[in-house]
């Protein structure tokens, strides 16, 4: 049996890091008198190794596209050489190149299973799809010619390759070398002809001859070159740049597109010129339509009843400035113009049959953009896109926080399925997603994962990453709950923010009560609950919150700042300790009371899902915006929420919908602040331009006087906050008055491993919360349902929570918390706490299981369903409480296990030096428990 013991076991990548580096992150272990506590450790460093899964989202700058028609897969190239392969939703495969170029096109073999892929570095490569992992299986490198354009016929085994040089050579496709018949551009052109063609820019077969080629050239020469007799039958000259041919299904026309922004139709056996020239985009001056931006693409679509499609990309006028890239769509005498939001990259025609002799009867295009894929539905009116179904979008929304859980209840994900759903999607194509191909994998893990991410626009998505392919589960908008509307005070306002006021900053879920809280950016605090009824919410519950604070000097002298509290009028000033109650106050007259958002007064009409149950907003005080939210958790056993900022912390109760506690940072130390903290000159107040609501003043003004007495006012009144059980009606301030637009006065960290964060903090903000049942004292015999909070300077500090008994009394009596003094300290942010028993195995806090809050049963069924016992998953108080319980705190530099009920450190690790971590977390694995840290500089840690 081994002692527990911290140590590194992986850095995976160490070797490629300095010898400062790996000589500052040399294990650093003190052991502390407790020796005699051992724990079996069965975790070892070849339990990890760093293994390639899977990627998702978008392709990182898509560079070509090809697809399948029969298998209906589609194959997506990179400039860095990437192939990522996608079929029926679900399906998706990566794949990568060695030499790591850029992939200029792709060919697939119709129905068999392979895929030519043409590179920037004149090679080409043969892959087989029909293995679990597609792999090359033959490779051709050009070593004189620059490849410019491929073309493999539908059901041939022949490869045509265009060079920069004008050339076209011709490799089997079966033993993958060079057949030795090439067309030299000297023999394709008229021999009189003494300029060089440039390079191929297009190959392709007459659809009803296959021993006819078209062979397109630059500067605008196009030849129809004889396979079998070895010459040029026909030869095509126009005065314009060509870009991309493409004949009509009877191979009697073909269609060139060129760089003025012209279209050309021609016929095989007319060489003078061509029978139709079309600007669809230009401006008819005189004779000759303006010039155009080059057409890049054009595609010729015949249907069996109706007229052809002419799609192209590009050939917008010049005077079009600002105008978003398009892609036309001319059937019979419509023109519709489709606008992008990204650059155009590639499009494909999706046709029902393979044949090209045949009429194609187009159905839906593919468009390839720089930073996304649209698939448009031909057949019906107004040509409305498919709804991908493919998780490329993770940043529709830029994505501001993200949230990881394993081995969630079985029945979440139907769950979340279910609502998800059922959610309605306006203006898609009511069609199934085209691209159907492929079979699952055997790559579902036995347990289920979620991720859950959260955007800059305020909406919350809930992924299943339980496959190897992500999937949307439910989607959530935070922002419908507030009111859009400024005042003309505020958009004239010349401080404007280009955050979102609605983006999430912070989320905490619990998946076994499925309770989710998730923080904005400005400083609201949103509660939900999940149902699967629907319900209109007549008014939201809102707490309002305030916090009028001085300023201090920070306690490391170097011109930071620290708050304390501001006591309220009529309080005696001196102090004891803190209150286990809030204060309360009004501030109209001073332009407090207004917070950033405002929430919506009409009904709300709720879909099954997540419903909101409470807000929580922090409110302007003389001119000062609220802080922003640095920390947040959620506990559906004590039914509270605590969140944190620079300074302070507040815990809502959402059952009984009141604030528990309000108390700034310094406070939380009690007699026992272990910093000197000098007093500064306040900052100069700031109104915010929104004023204040005339509404609110008149309704509050007459009990203004009693809400200032709080109920321990005769003893302290460090904080005062103010809250309301209505719809907020306060004008919002301008986005200038963001709290984003103070950042010296918020708790943020640099992603830059040169800069220390700690030594840059300004206040010593709320870092980190854990809820867990255990010893809240020293020398404690019993377990406590706590509070275990984490501060920016490394202090963690331990709250005793004293609940109601369940059942009535929960909704009736108070909930009592109570600082308890300080546990440790360590250098840097604190950045994650758990606990473990005296085995070694995590504790996670106890939660309530999911009831459905809707539910229409009668009452004495409902009270029965809300006093049902909450899931402790703490040791019993039967065992060995003697040094039962171990607390591990890792914060940006350091990592210390504390022994309970003693609080001795047993061990101290330190971590980095030169950098700090991101992010941290103990993990429960099956062979033990460790703690993984990601730090700035990449590197990537596992302590056990």
């Amino acid at each position: 049996m081994k002692k527990f013991n911290i140590r590194k076991v992986l850095d995976g990548l160490k070797e490629a890091s300095s010898s400062s580096s790996s000589s500052s992150s040399t294990p650093s272990v003190q052991v502390g008198p407790q020796e005699n506590n051992l724990i079996q450790e069965t975790l070892q460093s070849e339990h990890f190794q760093l293994c390639k899964t899977v990627r998702h989202g978008f392709p990182y700058q898509p560079s070509s596209m090809a697809f399948d028609p029969v298998q209906k897969i589609l194959a997506i190239g990179t400039q860095s050489g990437a192939l990522r392969l996608f079929g029926r939703p679900g399906v998706e495969c990566y794949c990568q190149h060695e030499g790591g170029a850029a992939v200029i096109q792709l060919q697939f073999l119709i129905n068999e299973g392979a895929l030519v892929s043409a590179l920037a570095d004149d090679s080409i490569h043969l892959w087989n799809l029909r293995q679990k992992r597609p792999a090359v299986l033959h490779s051709l490198k050009f070593n004189r010619e620059r490849i410019t354009f491929c073309h493999l016929p539908f059901q041939s085994k022949w490869l045509y390759i265009g060079t920069e040089r004008g050339n076209i050579h011709i490799v089997n496709v079966e033993s993958f070398m060079l057949s030795g018949y090439v067309i030299m551009w000297n023999k394709a052109i008229e021999l009189s002809s003494k300029s060089h063609p440039g390079p191929v820019v297009h190959i392709s077969d007459n659809p009803m001859d296959e021993g006819k080629l078209i062979i397109g050239y630059e500067s605008g020469i196009v030849v129809l070159w004889d396979l079998k007799s070895k010459k040029a039958d026909y030869r095509y000259t126009y005065d314009e740049a060509i870009h991309s041919v493409a004949w009509h299904h009877e191979g009697k026309q073909f269609i060139c597109s060129h760089s003025d922004g012209t279209l050309t139709i021609w016929n095989i056996r007319g060489q003078g010129k061509p029978i139709q020239t079309i600007t669809p985009h230009g401006k008819q001056d005189g004779k000759k339509p303006e010039p155009c931006k080059p057409i890049l693409k054009v595609e010729y679509k015949t249907t069996r009843n109706g007229d052809p499609f002419i799609i192209f990309s590009g050939g917008l006028s010049y005077d079009t400035v600002g105008r978003r890239p398009c892609l036309t769509v001319m059937h019979g005498k419509s023109i519709a113009v489709l606008e992008m939001d990204y650059p155009i990259v590639d499009f494909l025609t999706l046709c029902e049959t393979p044949y090209p002799n045949d009429f194609q009867e187009p159905y839906a295009v593919v468009v390839l953009l720089e930073k996304d894929l649209v698939v448009i539905d031909l057949a019906q009116n107004g040509y409305p896109i498919f709804e991908n179904p493919y998780p490329l979008t993770i940043h529709e929304s830029p994505v501001t926080c993200c949230e990881y859980f394993a081995d969630c209840p079985v029945d979440l994900i139907p769950a979340l399925y279910s609502v998800g759903s059922r959610q309605k999607r306006q203006g898609y194509s009511k069609k199934e997603w085209p691209i159907s191909g492929g079979n699952w994998g055997q790559g579902t893990q036995s347990f289920s994962e979620i991720i859950i991410t959260g955007h800059a626009d305020g909406t919350v998505k809930f992924w299943d990453a339980s496959a190897i392919m992500l999937q949307v589960l439910y989607k959530l908008k935070t922002a419908k709950i507030f009111d859009r509307n400024r005042s003309k005070e505020d958009k004239g306002s010349s401080e404007v923010s280009d955050e979102d006021p609605f983006a999430i900053q912070i989320m905490a879920w619990c998946p076994e009560s499925r309770m989710l809280c998730v923080a904005g950016v400005s400083a609201n605090v949103i509660i939900y609950r999940f149902s699967k009824l629907e319900v209109t919410t007549e008014v939201l519950l809102e707490v309002r919150m305030q916090y009028e604070l001085n300023e201090m000097e920070s306690p490391d002298g170097g011109g930071g700042e620290q708050t304390s509290a501001h006591p309220t009028p009529g309080a005696s000033p001196q102090t004891s300790g803190p209150p286990s109650h809030p204060s309360t106050s009004s501030n109209n007259s001073d332009g407090g009371n207004i917070p950033c958002l405002k929430v919506r007064s009409s009904p709300l009409k709720q879909s099954p899902g997540y419903q909101v149950d409470l807000v929580v907003q922090s409110v302007w005080v003389s001119g000062e915006p609220p802080q922003q939210i640095t920390s947040l958790v959620l506990n559906s056993s004590y039914g509270l929420v605590v969140f944190g900022n620079s300074n302070g912390l507040a815990v809502v109760d959402y059952i009984q919908k009141t604030v528990v506690l309000n108390l700034g940072t310094v406070e939380l130390y009690g007699s026992n602040d272990p910093y000197q903290r000098q007093p500064r000159s306040p900052r100069k107040t700031r109104q915010p331009s929104g004023g204040k609501d005339e509404k609110m003043t008149d309704k509050y003004s007459a009990t203004s006087e009693d809400r200032c007495k709080s109920p321990t006012s005769g003893n302290m009144c460090f904080t005062s906050l103010c809250f309301f059980f209505t719809v907020l009606l306060s004008v919002c301030p301008p986005r200038g008055a963001n709290p984003l637009d103070h950042r010296d006065n918020s708790f943020s960290r640099s992603r830059s491993s040169s800069v220390t964060s700690i030594d840059k903090e300004a206040r010593e903000a709320i870092s980190s919360f854990l809820f867990c049942e255990t010893f809240a004292r020293k020398g404690d015999c019993t377990l406590t349902p706590c509070l275990y909070v984490g501060t920016s300077l490394g202090t963690v500090l331990v709250l005793a929570i004293t609940l109601p008994s369940a059942g009535e009394q929960r909704q009736l009596q108070p909930v009592i918390i109570s600082p308890t003094g300080m546990l440790v300290r360590l250098k840097g942010s604190i950045m994650r706490i758990s606990f473990l028993d005296s085995t070694g195995l995590l504790l996670a806090p106890a939660f309530e299981p999911w009831y459905e809050p809707n539910i229409t049963a009668d009452g004495e069924e409902r009270e029965k369903i809300r006093k049902r016992r909450p899931v402790s998953v703490s040791p019993s108080t039967s065992q060995e409480l003697n040094e039962s319980q171990f607390a591990v705190v890792c914060s940006e530099k350091q990592a210390k296990v504390m022994s309970l009920p003693s609080q001795t450190c047993i061990y101290k690790h330190s971590i980095t030096e030169n950098s700090f971590i991101l992010r941290a977390d103990i993990v429960q694995m099956n062979q033990g428990v460790c703690l993984a840290c990601f730090c700035a500089n990449g590197h990537i840690m596992t302590l056990r």
